[in-house]
């Protein structure tokens, strides 16, 4: 089985492949952030852990789910850098300041839950290996890293967004994520395979959430919404419904299809590929807003 996309990119840079037109087809943009596996020498020597355990910062293959997409001409942004280099779904000021040297006083930083437990826009610790770094990161790398990776990305996903607005009246984000398997909600009941986010509302609308829900639906998804998984920067940056610009959190769990080892494609990439192009394509087909006709007389 081939791993590399049906078409090649667009353009290719340090932080992204670029897939589709400048104008997008439709009024969707699909981003799938996390997928990153560009692990330069300089990142791997610095790091104190071995580089399978910077790969579980990775939505391992989430790319792979978006080839459709890809050979159907959508637009799609994939990420190059890994997330152990800079977390895109992260506020380019969400820095720990312990794990930097050289910071200006007068630097601007933002704090947050994630931050805290130790992922803000440059990861600092997992689960089971506290620090994942030999020493402190210089701030002219911080900042080459925003400046190369997390700004180039968002720049280039805004002009999408602003794209496909203009040419379909509206434009919908969908920010592709894999999770690990969630425990079952309660005795006897089956975990969400599908976690939807859109920050409680302000980022998509209750039609897009129904709408998305529905269609996983039909290919035997139970979905959730919106817990453990409201989406994060990406669609809080992005969506803009006041603007006809909508964005939704896609947490798919991997092991729908992934390996037994959650490190390889499995049999089940196909089946969740064809459930990812459905979503796409319904999103894609239906205005993120009910138009209510008027009452007859």
């Amino acid at each position: 089985m081939s791993y590399s996309p049906p078409r090649a990119p667009v353009e290719s840079t340090l932080a992204y492949d670029l897939y589709g037109p400048d104008r997008p087809s439709a009024p969707v943009v699909v981003s799938v952030p996390h997928a990153g596996r560009a692990y330069d020498e300089a990142l791997l020597a610095s790091a104190r852990v071995q580089p399978e355990v910077l790969r579980r910062l990775e939505d391992r293959w989430a790319d792979l789910l978006v080839h459709p997409l890809i050979e159907r001409g959508h637009s799609v942004l994939i990420a190059r850098a890994p997330r152990a280099m800079i977390d895109l779904n992260r506020h380019e000021r969400e820095i720990d300041p312990a794990m930097v040297t050289g910071m200006p006083r007068d630097a601007s930083l933002q704090s947050s839950a994630k931050l805290r437990g130790g992922l803000g826009v440059i990861p600092r610790r997992l689960p089971g290996a506290y620090e994942l770094w030999r020493q402190p990161i210089a701030w002219d790398e911080v900042r080459r890293r925003i400046d190369m990776i997390h700004r180039p990305y968002h720049a280039t996903l805004a002009r999408l967004m602003r794209a496909a607005r203009e040419a379909h009246g509206h434009a919908v984000l969908i920010d592709l994520h894999s999770m690990p398997p969630l425990p079952p909600p309660a005795a006897g009941q089956a975990p969400p395979a599908v976690v939807l986010g859109d920050r409680f509302g302000r980022a998509a609308s209750e039609r897009l959430m129904t709408l998305a829900a529905d269609v996983l639906a039909g290919h035997g998804m139970a979905t959730a919404q919106n817990h453990p998984y409201a989406g994060d920067h990406m669609v809080e940056r992005h969506g803009r419904p006041a603007h006809d610009c909508y964005a939704l959190q896609v947490e798919v769990d991997r092991s729908l299809y992934l390996d037994a080892a959650l490190d390889g494609p499995g049999p089940g990439l196909a089946p969740l590929q064809a459930a990812i192009a459905a979503l796409t394509e319904a999103i894609a087909c239906e205005p993120p807003r009910a138009a209510y006709p008027m009452a007859a007389e």
